[in-house]
């Protein structure tokens, strides 16, 4: 029996495929966007972005969901460079950051996990709740510039490796290597995988699930805190009204295209890099083609309704919704 060539196409090589495309067709028609100052521009942007894609990859992998990872990125980051701006020494403002941000990632675990709070909306109002908390108590301004003492830091976000490659895409390759080897080569890695492919019988096996669970949004908020200190030296500055943008859409519409699956247990840190590769592609080029913010908002919002519309077919999250089809 001849096998059609289609069979062996999956939704990773797609999507690989249209980036591909795209780049081509921007790299043609738009003549600001294959030149090098672009490129490198576009090539940092992306790291931020997955980065950040590999923190919430590590919640989905579970069968999870963390809404409030923009708001610990930008806050938990603010608040360090306001301190560092005060008075205390980088190295210990960055210290406070991090225990902020690890902090709010263990109570959204133990929320969620103890309290079996559905994720979607723990981490919704973590979101809300931390980022009204440091504006109203903790910092005056919605923008934190970079402290003169942080200029130790500077070169995460500035310097080139051999004078060729951002350093920000080094620390990108560096997060996905390390969470890749998590995932893949240790008992907790593993477990999550299991816990999103089945929550009871990884319970019946004698899984840890909440501990797990408890260890994913706390991983997830230290990977969320690395992106914002890499987004935050690129720029010189925190802007957190970022937390109240659509940037959370994108971080999920990485996930989701690339080819992470929102019912859990399917996918891996490549598919964070192809969704990065894509969504990078389409932000450049529709930035240097001037296109309006808001109808950016309605072409993101298109992509990822259709992403999580092909993925809920695809995988359904339990035996009850994979009969959908059948009524």
């Amino acid at each position: 029996m001849k096998v059609s060539p289609l069979h062996h196409l999956t939704q990773e090589k797609i999507v690989i495929g249209i980036a591909a495309a795209l780049f081509i067709v921007f790299s043609v028609t738009l003549s600001r966007f294959f030149v090098t100052e672009n490129l490198f521009t576009l090539v940092r942007n992306v790291s931020a972005l997955g980065i950040l894609a590999t923190a919430m990859a590590v919640v989905v992998l579970g069968r999870g969901i963390d809404l409030s990872i923009v708001s610990i990125m930008a806050m938990s980051t603010a608040w360090a460079f306001y301190l560092a701006g005060h008075g205390l020494s980088i190295e210990t403002a960055l210290i406070i950051g991090l225990g902020f941000a690890l902090l709010v990632g263990l109570i959204n675990g133990l929320i969620i996990a103890y309290a079996e709070i559905p994720a979607i909306f723990c981490t919704l109002a973590m979101g809300i709740f931390v980022f009204g908390i440091v504006r109203l108590k903790l910092i005056d301004f919605e923008v934190v510039y970079m402290p003169p003492n942080a200029s130790s830091i500077a070169w995460m976000g500035n310097k080139y490796l051999f004078g060729i490659i951002p350093m920000p895409v080094i620390f990108f390759i560096v997060v996905l290597a390390l969470t890749a080897l998590f995932l893949k080569f240790t008992r907790p890695g593993r477990q999550i995988y299991s816990i999103g492919d089945n929550l009871e019988a990884s319970r019946i096996v004698g899984i840890p699930v909440r501990p797990i669970i408890v260890l994913q949004y706390t991983l997830s908020a230290l990977i969320g805190y690395i992106s914002g200190i890499i987004s935050a030296v690129t720029v010189a500055s925190v802007n957190t009204r970022q937390v109240a943008g659509t940037f959370i859409y994108d971080v999920l519409l990485v996930v989701v295209i690339g080819g992470i699956s929102l019912s859990g247990g399917r996918g891996g840190i490549r598919n964070v890099i192809v969704g990065t590769l894509l969504i990078g592609v389409l932000w450049n080029g529709m930035t240097i083609m001037d296109i309006q913010y808001v109808l950016q908002n309605v072409i993101k919002g298109c992509i990822l309704l259709i992403a999580i519309i092909i993925d809920s077919l695809m995988n359904p999250r339990d035996e009850q919704t994979a009969q959908q089809g059948d009524i």
